[in-house]
């Protein structure tokens, strides 16, 4: 797929970690995020607290479907408290996850432990700047399976997820 206007490509896989087996994430940076899925649209609007400082970036973003579940067109805008705030009463599904960044053999993971609903649910996903370079990430030790080509495990789908879905899908990975 070409890259509509002002898009970029993110490139990503996403990996699942099994309860229990999640690696120390004590001192490890991390932010807060609430993101809202708006509902019969691709947008999602993000909300990201620095917890140390309370520092708050919003944005609004929008991922283009793709036939590669790793790789595909993305844009994001970043928006003022005011705009998110009008752009936060739009209907829609909520997802809040704690990310945390963890470097494990010299490439930065990020490690999102969601709350709320999808409490027990810990994700790993790792970004590189090209299809290929991303084929070669080798997950870390911790990692249970890989959901990348799985739509369930994308926040799209986990918005509308109640706990006995993801207990369900959880038992079957």
């Amino acid at each position: 797929m070409a890259l509509p206007k002002y898009a970029a490509r993110e490139n990503e896989r996403r990996f699942l970690i099994a309860h229990g087996q999640a690696p120390d994430l004590k001192g490890a940076a991390c932010s807060l995020i609430k993101d809202l899925y708006v509902r019969d649209t691709r947008l999602r609007l993000r909300s990201m607290t620095d917890p140390a400082t309370g520092h708050r970036i919003f944005k609004l973003c929008k991922k283009y479907p793709t036939d590669d579940p790793a790789s595909g067109p993305i844009v994001n805008v970043y928006l003022s408290s005011e705009e998110f705030a009008l752009l936060s009463r739009l209907p829609g599904w909520f997802i809040r996850k704690k990310r945390h960044r963890l470097e494990a053999d010299g490439r930065t993971f990020a490690v999102d432990v969601f709350q709320g609903e999808l409490s027990g649910l810990v994700l790993c996903e790792a970004e590189d700047e090209s299809p290929e370079a991303l084929s070669g990430v080798v997950p870390p030790p911790w990692v249970s399976a890989e959901v990348t080509a799985d739509p369930f495990f994308t926040g799209g789908q986990l918005c509308k997820a109640t706990p006995a879905e993801l207990a369900e899908r959880l038992a079957a990975v």
